[in-house]
């Protein structure tokens, strides 16, 4: 992702939307299995969600059927708006009220792990803590998303949607890519590869490449990536540093191969069966959008909002309309009978053998002023 523009600004697509999942079936099913935990004198009266454009179950006329399932079930209203488009850009816009100490008029947003925003959150106790008393379902929580180094607990987030970064190619343009030095060195992909612009999508890469941990980063492992990185510069094996830029050159065939987002293979491989995914051999990264409930937000009732979404067939009707990774152990077997082909897609559904292999970035690589300074000068060679 960058922070100018980053995955989530215009290519949130729809994926498929089934008929086996209806509202009618899930909302009895729903009715039957009830919350007792739940006590109806502590919600709030409206849920205020902001969240990234089209990242939600939608059918026409702008309704979200999971909302309207939540609404029907405990009687709060959702105010939703899509008015998250860029993660420094969002938190430009609420950090002055929070420093203040003041509420936002949200109860849940969105922010992404390999950017430095919800640490930064955690770490300045701008987010209320998650009323686990009403959280039984983050036991569906998948392993690998449980423990994140900025919040070890999951005592302030849960995870919306998560995604793959990897290598892309295309196999009628170039054999197999499957690893970070023969994307850098290979001469017959010279000109023909991008990276991402986001130190938090490419570094992790180039660092396990190295044999390093991209989840405890050092002077020392930042420099041996940033050097590899500098000497592919100067072959000029990197057409370009990308944002969601990268996805028409690869369609179009001028790129051949490049890093990737996972979300986005699903969509470019609609149109183009020859574009591949995969995890580089040496591992690949792991980002997750979480949901964070900022200062003066009603916790109780944004955690509500959280169990009920970490039902595997509600989160199952989300993942009809989103192409990214599913945090909801279950999801799949409930998605089986109404899209087959969604929930047997790895790049939906990872294997455990596929997430063992994925890393979340040491968020405080991203806040490093040197760092910083050295990746802005890296893009600007």
């Amino acid at each position: 992702m960058t922070e100018g523009l980053d995955r989530q600004s215009f290519l949130r697509r729809s994926f498929a939307i089934g008929a086996a999942l209806t509202v009618p079936g899930i909302a009895t099913e729903l009715a039957r299995a009830g919350l007792d935990v739940v006590d109806p004198k502590r919600l709030k009266k409206t849920l205020a969600f902001s969240n990234w454009p089209l990242y939600i179950d939608d059918v026409k006329g702008g309704r979200h059927p999971t909302l309207e399932l939540f609404t029907k079930q405990y009687g709060v209203k959702v105010k939703y708006t899509e008015d998250i488009n860029d993660n420094a850009q969002f938190f430009g816009k609420i950090q002055a009220q929070l420093r203040r100490g003041q509420g936002i008029g949200r109860d849940i947003i969105v922010m992404t792990d390999n950017t430095q925003f919800p640490a930064l959150l955690v770490k300045q106790k701008w987010v209320e803590k998650l009323d686990k008393s009403v959280l039984p379902n983050i036991k569906n929580l998948q392993p690998a998303l449980r423990h994140p180094s900025w919040d070890p607990n999951r005592d302030y987030s849960l995870p919306w949607q998560s995604g793959m970064t990897g290598l892309g190619y295309n196999d009628r343009l170039t054999k197999p890519v499957t690893t970070i030095d023969q994307l850098l060195t290979d001469k017959k992909l010279k000109g023909k590869v991008t990276l991402f612009s986001n130190m938090g999508d490419t570094l992790p890469l180039v660092v396990l490449a190295n044999g390093d941990n991209p989840e405890k980063i050092d002077d020392a492992t930042f420099n041996r990536a940033l050097a590899k990185l500098q000497k592919a510069v100067k072959a000029g094996q990197i057409r370009q540093f990308t944002g969601n830029d990268y996805a028409p050159l690869m369609a179009k065939g001028d790129v051949v191969a490049g890093t990737v987002w996972s979300g986005d293979m699903v969509q470019l491989q609609a149109d183009n069966a020859h574009l591949k995914f995969v995890i580089p051999k040496a591992g690949g990264a792991i980002w997750t959008d979480n949901m964070l409930v900022p200062s003066g937000g009603d916790a109780y009732t944004a955690s509500v909002y959280m169990n009920f979404y970490y039902q595997p067939k509600i989160a199952a009707m989300v993942e009809e309309v989103v192409s990214y990774v599913c945090p909801v152990r279950g999801a799949n077997q409930a998605l089986l009978k109404a899209d087959p082909k969604a929930a047997r897609n790895t790049l939906i559904f990872p294997t455990q053998q596929m997430l063992s292999r994925l890393h979340i970035i040491d968020p405080t690589a991203l806040v490093n002023p040197d760092y910083q300074r050295k990746w802005q000068k890296l893009l600007g060679a």
